[in-house]
């Protein structure tokens, strides 16, 4: 058993019989189910779009490379400069070069799941370099010191008392402070930050292959002060984040924000094609897109699991998981939680530590059934699964347990062997401390189905 399978089931333990947390996050999740559900209810036909998207992003991925090099051709064309980073180290290595080029020392970032995934923000701290979330929810999390809790609404488990008493502390602010308050709050500690910052920073949810551009889209305009301000923009992307058209937007933009929030549209879509020219009066002088692979291509030589590279990252699939809603995001020690973690983590960041994540599933199929672009989730969780047996990375007693499963359910005189007792006292005996640990044994028939039936119809026969 990894380390990080060893805590995951520690922390997941206590998560689980914590009652405040589990309140405050089956209250938001039931918001945001209201929400989506009235959201999605405007589609005229949400299955058709899903299977849209689906092929969409098939015919996307099946030819990453083709669009990945459109991209670039295009987005160097308008002036930008494009990154190409095998890994967190490149990134971080090509990053930190920007910075001592224009010898920057403050940067302001919009909520980038990417550069949470390099720890982007530690490694500027190391270098002497101020690193600002200004997304309220990452603003959040960055005072308390902690990741995001979930890859769209990063202080999910947090309630406002929780905030308030937050900036309390930090800022002097009244402990009764309403939303609105604390909101108000943190834009005055944050607007001066924009103008001042050297260098901005962002993910992207999309990037636009036949205009080269990066889509962003967001509620707060916080990705809109990040680029417009600071003279450098650097983008942080992950190569599956491309999509063949501008056009294509009208598909994925609704289905982003259906399934992410409940809204219809987010309130600030920006589509960036690369620094300020010559004719427009505001924007970056220089602009960075990073590309980033950090174990994506070993997903996409899974014939059968690169389907985890569609992802559009709206976090439906989290809300529905009824694992995530228990244990929640922090349990699961990965950038990526829930059940879409639980798929690309072994790939991107190796099977042998991260394999438990694929059996923190209860298989219900919830995953698949809400995920806008059709990934078969679950299906996925199974075939990592299977990956990891086919690669010896299961435990001996886990290998024996199934090997005596599979012999006794090959050879019916095997079942019929053992009276109800024995097959009890095996099951207290080898069961009682894992699967039995928070559930109550089956009691055991003293006769197996089979021999039931045959008497049955032997009793009748006369």
């Amino acid at each position: 058993m990894s380390q990080h399978s060893t805590q995951f089931l520690t922390d997941a333990e206590i998560k689980a019989f914590d009652l405040e947390h589990r309140r405050k996050i089956n209250y938001n999740i039931t918001k945001y189910d209201t929400a989506v559900a009235n959201g999605i209810s405007r589609f005229f036909d949400l299955e058709n779009s899903r299977k849209k998207a689906n092929i969409a992003k098939w015919r996307t991925i099946e030819n990453l490379e083709k669009y990945l090099i459109e991209f670039e051709a295009n987005f160097t064309r308008k002036g930008g400069k494009v990154i190409w980073a095998n890994n967190a180290a490149e990134a971080n290595k090509e990053i930190l070069a920007i910075f001592e080029k224009h010898n920057a020392k403050t940067m302001v970032k919009s909520k980038s799941m990417t550069t949470e995934e390099i720890e982007l923000n530690e490694f500027l701290e190391h270098h002497g370099i101020e690193a600002l979330e200004t997304d309220l929810g990452e603003y959040i999390v960055q005072l308390l010191g902690q990741k995001p809790y979930h890859i769209v609404t990063p202080a999910m488990h947090l309630s406002k008392e929780d905030i308030a008493k937050l900036f309390h502390e930090r800022f002097g602010t009244p402990i009764d402070s309403t939303p609105e308050q604390l909101t108000q709050k943190a834009r005055e500690l944050l607007r001066n930050k924009y103008v001042t910052a050297d260098i901005g920073i962002t993910g992207g949810n999309f990037l636009i292959a036949d205009t080269g551009s990066v889509c962003l889209t967001e509620n707060e305009g916080n990705a809109r002060l990040s680029t417009t301000f600071p003279k450098v923009h650097i983008a942080i992307v992950g190569i599956e984040k491309i999509i063949p058209s501008i056009y294509d937007l009208d598909l994925f933009w609704p289905l982003l924000a259906t399934h992410g929030t409940g809204q219809n549209m987010t309130v600030y879509n920006s589509i960036i094609s690369g620094p300020r020219q010559p004719e427009e009066m505001d924007g970056p002088d220089e602009m960075y897109v990073v590309l980033l692979d950090n174990g994506r291509t070993n997903l996409l030589a899974q014939k059968e699991q690169r389907q985890g590279l569609y992802c559009i990252r709206c976090g439906a699939c989290l809300n529905g998981c009824p694992v995530y809603k228990n244990i929640g995001g922090h349990s699961y020690e990965t950038t990526y939680s829930g059940p879409i973690g639980s798929i690309i983590t072994p790939h991107m960041s190796g099977m042998e530590e991260f394999k438990h994540l694929s059996y923190a599933s209860s298989l219900c199929g919830k995953c698949t059934e809400v995920c806008p672009v059709h990934i078969d989730i679950h299906k996925m969780l199974l075939l990592n699964r299977r990956d990891s047996v086919n690669e010896n990375l299961a435990t001996k007693s886990e290998m024996w347990t199934w090997y005596f499963w599979k012999k006794g359910m090959m050879k019916r005189s095997f079942m019929n062997m053992l009276g109800g007792k024995w097959k009890a006292f095996f099951l207290k005996k080898f069961a009682n401390k894992t699967w039995g640990k928070r559930r109550e044994l089956p009691p055991m028939a003293q006769k197996s189905f089979n021999e039931q039936w045959r008497e049955l119809h032997k009793n009748n026969g006369k």
